[in-house]
């Protein structure tokens, strides 16, 4: 299939659309409205339903009865929107439903403002909402890989039973780059059939199928999060992604940052490498779960890490977690909407590895 020059929301909306979702909810907010406008046209064409509630609260609970019917659902926001979904997530994941939410960031806290932001890290990767959960957070830097890890979610969500979460800031779901639908994509995962979803149990004779996230029974309840953790666990021991770019088996520098933050580093990592320096980059994917591995074996052929986010710095203490103490970690974060250029992220390259950089 020929590339076509999209919009990273549209591309998200459309990869939705080709991963067979046919439901969506949701409610405007910038910088990621193009999602259900695209999606608001598209799904009609393809015997979908496209539904604007009123409010991000009346969506996050829209897919939560959607969902549990067993059908791909999908919703979008933007940080405080999401924030306004936490509660509704929860029970998603209480329940085991399964649902994709995209996150396209914007600058925070509060109302903030509507240009890109990565400060939305905390409430992704650990928890958001109340109670032991998570969701799978998967990171593109490119509108084909949002495009793709959109694709991949729901097989995601569908196979754990659990909400995976998109998440990408304010550029990537703005900007334009051709992107690709394969005919022939290979599904990542196969999908058994939806015993536990709630069709109607007189139809066909099965047992009834209760969702529900609600149990008042002690024992029955730590029962059911040990089945949530063990989940949690298989995520673990089988979904880390990473992508990394290492000089060698010992260089000077490690830089890790994510979404289209990497994208900049890797370019003021080749024009510093160019001059000789020896420079590394490992980039998370998933964000949960986390790549601690990969980082720690990275760091350990490295002199130092810098991490880079537009944040104030929370992917920082997974590094921390990561590393131990092995090696010097710097950080620089830009926030309230400022990007890091190239040449920023090059000079903090050149100061860390001069000794000029305050360790954190």
């Amino acid at each position: 299939m020929a590339k076509k020059l999209m919009k990273g929301c549209e591309a998200i909306g459309e990869a939705a659309i080709k991963a067979g979702c046919k439901l969506f909810f949701g409610y405007p907010i910038t910088p990621q409205n193009e999602i259900p406008e695209y999606l608001s046209h598209r799904l009609p064409q393809v015997g979908g339903m496209f539904v604007q509630a009123e409010s991000e609260v009346s969506a996050s609970n829209m897919i939560y009865g959607a969902a549990g019917t067993g059908e791909r659902v999908f919703t979008s926001s933007s940080s405080p929107g999401i924030s306004l979904m936490s509660e509704a997530i929860s029970y998603l994941a209480g329940s085991q439903l399964p649902v994709v939410i995209a996150n396209i960031m914007r600058a925070g806290p509060g109302l903030g403002g509507i240009l890109p932001g990565q400060a939305d890290y905390f409430q992704a990767t650990k928890g958001g909402g109340h109670g032991d959960y998570h969701c799978l957070v998967l990171a593109p830097w490119s509108v084909q890989e949002a495009a793709d890890l959109v694709q991949d979610a729901f097989e995601l969500a569908d196979y754990y039973r659990n909400p995976v979460m998109i998440l990408g800031d304010g550029l990537i779901g703005q900007m334009m780059e051709p992107v690709e639908f394969s005919d022939d994509r290979v599904p990542i995962k196969e999908i058994g059939p939806k015993d536990w979803a709630a069709t109607g149990w007189k139809r066909d004779g099965r047992p009834r199928a209760i969702v529900n996230s609600l149990y008042l029974d002690a024992d029955t309840l730590e029962t059911h999060n040990k089945n949530l953790m063990a989940k949690y666990d298989e995520m673990k021991a089988n979904e880390v992604r990473f992508y990394e770019d290492l000089p060698g088996e010992e260089f000077d520098l490690l830089v890790v940052s994510y979404g289209t933050v990497a994208r900049v580093c890797s370019t003021a990592m080749e024009n510093l490498r160019a001059q000789g320096l020896k420079i590394g980059l490992i980039r998370p994917i998933t964000l949960y779960p986390f790549p601690y591995e990969a980082v720690s074996k990275a760091a350990k052929k490295a002199k130092a890490v810098l991490v880079f986010e537009l944040s104030a710095g929370q992917m920082l203490e997974d590094i921390k977690l990561a590393v131990l103490g092995a090696k010097p970690i710097h950080f620089y974060g830009r926030t309230g909407g400022h990007l890091i250029t190239p040449e920023e992220a090059a000079k903090e390259m050149k100061k860390v590895l001069q000794g000029q950089g305050g360790a954190q």
